[in-house]
């Protein structure tokens, strides 16, 4: 198996005066409620005056108090949060609170919670979005995904249009894809306050220069504390007031930041994870040297080359040319040096979005996740604008618009893992002789898009499943993977009819927790499961490093993969889901629908590992 609202509206929101309740949670003033949430609010009162209400919370007992008894999940609180008014400069992140699918109802005093739907992160910050933007706030939304941006903008734009249709034009979308040009122009229109709020991917994350800005809401976590201290850094500059907030998505990390919030204020910054003689990476950086000067012998140590054999081989290519004085770039060749390298991370070239009708250059998608995105009869996002892609073929996508569609698309993909070489090996022996093998090695993922479902909006039901023939792509890098017999999983409770299940839910968890250990996000990796694989023979899990030649990701999970399990296990096991969900098993990118899986077979099998480890050193 594989992984791969409403406005509230604030104009109606209760005067300093009425709002006076001290000592009653924040969230009881309608503030910030939301479905399944972390908030980290930078300034308590700084919301407060954004979004009109009042914050007036003095004890923090009766936070702590309310909180267990009303959502049962506040992990902790930072500091007293303190009275509207009394407080004009930002502190530190202030408060962790965490509400699991709860409704909150307006009305009387004793104001009603009852158990509810879990609403996503995108519906909850396109909420949010919708209400700062109706105070004047300028505002980012960070979202992982170029879709989620679409949506977030969309959503808020909708809801915004019930109550002034010329703010829901001070709504966009920013991210990758877009033209460069369009790209100058929303962040000018930001700056000067045309825009005040922009739905974007981590493309606002470094780079670029925008300053003013009153809040930050950041719809799932980013990936890395890192990321999420740089966008919450983005709000509140200039000896300004400013507030972040976190929306915790569905997803088995964002669960256990809910409920270990050491892990984000009781450590630093994560240690950054790459493999600087990776020949995929270093390759196209030798070529772009060779064109501004000569490689030669000498040389070799400033690139970590223990000998000539990679600029041979890009000799032997054609791409370097060797003459007595060294190796020099190959002129001849119609690309430029520099051009072989990608900054972003990608190998493949991007394809471009053309509408059929004008020939528009809409944007640009990675090559490398065309065939899921932009394949025929994909539904295509642009800025509020819906199209449907007609052809790829190229390097470009054929689409025309349609404004009236009521459906969105989502690939289905198939992959296999063919094991080249093994480079380091561990094996753990439970009491009762039960072996688990891990293994770190270099592999080669085979991947291929069959097909891809509609989805009627808005609840996003299949409504029909259509075949592609889409060409097999090949990606060389490196994996982690462990396997036991199939034996040892019976013995665990785990049969045969269960074990394809236990094993996928097993992999999808594990890769929503190795973010935790690795630089990465969980669209840097992917996974695969199987009952027997045809190179060991026995059940196995594997997950492996999105990039060709590998970054480092899969290593560090091999080397902490302790550490890893556990954290796995106790991501399941602390979620209170019967069968599986969002924040536990299942997967926004698997391929195979998140089927089957099996929640209690995974904790079965994660808890055999455990049991087999070796004794914890720490």
């Amino acid at each position: 198996m594989k992984e791969d609202g409403r406005v509230r509206d604030v104009a109606a929101a209760p005067s300093p005066a009425a709002a006076t309740t001290a000592g009653r949670p924040f969230w009881h003033h309608g503030l910030l409620l939301l479905g399944w949430s972390v908030l980290l609010v930078a300034c308590a009162t700084a919301v407060g005056r954004l979004i009109g209400s009042q914050v007036s919370v003095t004890d923090r007992d009766a936070v702590l108090g309310a909180a267990g008894e009303r959502s049962g999940a506040l992990t902790t609180v930072m500091t007293t949060l303190t009275e509207l008014g009394s407080v004009h400069t930002l502190g530190p992140l202030l408060a962790v609170a965490a509400a699991w699918s709860v409704i909150r109802r307006r009305g009387a005093d004793d104001e009603a919670f009852e158990a509810g739907p879990r609403r996503s992160a995108t519906a909850e910050a396109a909420d949010l979005l919708a209400d700062l933007v109706s105070a004047g706030a300028r505002t980012l939304v960070f979202v992982r995904s170029r879709y989620g941006a679409e949506v977030i903008a969309e959503q808020t734009r909708r809801h915004l249009r019930e109550v002034d249709g010329e703010l829901a034009a001070r709504v966009a979308a920013y991210r990758g894809g877009y033209l460069p040009e369009e790209r100058r122009e929303l962040e000018r229109a930001l700056r000067s306050g045309e825009l005040l709020a922009l739905a974007t991917t981590n493309a606002l994350e470094l780079g670029v220069d925008v300053a003013g800005l009153d809040a930050v809401v950041i719809a799932g976590w980013p990936g890395t504390r890192v990321s999420m201290w740089q966008q919450a850094g983005r709000a509140g500059r200039a000896g300004s007031d400013g507030v972040a907030v976190l929306v915790a998505s569905e997803d088995p990390l964002d669960g256990f930041v809910v409920h270990h919030p050491e892990a984000i204020f009781g450590a630093g910054v994560e240690a950054t994870t790459f493999d600087p003689a990776n020949p995929y990476v270093l390759a196209p950086h030798l070529c772009a040297a060779a064109s501004e000067l000569q490689l030669t012998e000498k040389d070799l140590p400033l690139f970590g080359l223990p000998d000539a054999a990679l600029l041979d081989e890009l000799a032997r290519r054609g791409l370097l040319r060797r003459r007595p004085t060294g190796w020099f770039w190959n002129f001849s060749r119609p690309e430029r040096a520099q051009d072989l390298t990608d900054l972003r991370g990608g190998g493949d070239r991007p394809v471009q979005v053309v509408e059929t009708g004008t020939g528009t250059v809409l944007g640009t998608v990675d090559g490398a996740r065309a065939d899921s995105t932009v394949h025929p009869g994909a539904v295509y996002l642009h800025q509020g604008r819906t199209f449907v892609v007609d052809a790829l073929e190229d390097d470009v996508a054929l689409v025309h618009a349609d404004q009236e569609l009521g459906h969105r698309t989502k690939a289905r993909s198939s992959s296999s893992v063919r094991v080249l070489s093994v480079r380091d090996r561990q094996v753990w022996r439970g009491a009762d002789g039960t072996e688990v093998a891990w293994y770190f090695g270099d592999v080669e993922v085979t991947s291929q898009v069959t097909g891809y479902d509609k989805r009627r909006l808005p609840g996003m039901d299949i409504v029909g499943s259509y075949p592609l023939d889409m060409p097999e792509r090949v990606l060389p890098t490196t994996a982690v993977w462990w396997t036991l017999s199939a034996e040892a999983c019976g013995a665990a409770g785990v049969g045969s009819d269960v074990l394809p299940g236990s094993l996928h839910a097993a992999e999808h968890a594990s890769i929503g927790l190795l973010p935790l250990l690795a630089t990465c996000d969980r669209w840097d990796i992917g996974g695969l499961s199987t009952a027997v694989h045809p190179q060991t023979g026995q059940p196995t899990v594997f997950v492996h490093d999105g990039y060709p030649g590998g970054a480092g990701f899969a290593e560090r999970g091999y080397r902490a993969a302790l550490g890893w399990v556990r954290a796995t296990r106790d991501a399941i096991a602390s979620c209170g889901c019967a069968d599986g969900c969002p924040a536990c098993v299942q997967s926004p990118k698997c391929g195979n629908g998140n089927s089957p899986l099996d929640k209690t077979g995974a904790l079965r099998l994660l808890s055999l590992l455990l049991r087999c480890a070796p004794a914890d050193p720490d």
